[in-house]
């Protein structure tokens, strides 16, 4: 159980310093132009952006935890990056779209190979940020 409270940590920070500091560092190459660590409301909650994307970073790192936790050498953080890689984005660009009443070819519209490819690499850093602080914080036994 703690080390799950240690994922939902681990996840909140790994936005903070991975996904938000790669989001920086896109922005800085002028390759996208968004504003990291915002603190501009999200639409109707009021809540900061990047507390938005805290609250999912921690969701994320439990969700993602059980599944690279018992990965060996490598394989554990090329698995965090991965996953991380595809799971988050799918979601973001399937389920949130269609849950918020997006029409599929609304949907399919909007999707670029950059636009996924960015949000893959943001997704990826968060994840490789998930592993490194889950193993500062939860090492191997």
């Amino acid at each position: 159980m703690f080390a799950y409270i240690k994922a939902l940590i681990a996840g909140l920070l790994s936005i903070i310093v991975f996904h938000q500091g790669l989001l920086w560092g896109l922005n800085q190459l002028d390759i996208v132009e968004a504003t990291p660590w915002s603190l501009a409301s999200v639409g109707g909650f009021g809540m900061p952006v990047l507390a938005w994307l805290c609250i999912w970073g921690a969701v994320w790192g439990v969700v993602l935890w059980p599944l690279i936790r018992n990965a060996q050498s490598a394989g554990y953080y090329v698995g965090a990056i991965l996953l991380s890689a595809i799971l988050p984005t799918l979601v973001a660009f399937s389920l949130v779209p269609l849950a918020r009443g997006v029409s599929i070819d609304s949907l399919l519209a909007g999707l670029t190979l950059a636009r996924i490819g960015v949000a893959m690499a943001l997704n990826g850093a968060f994840g490789l940020g998930l592993a490194l602080f889950m193993r500062v914080m939860h090492p191997p036994r």
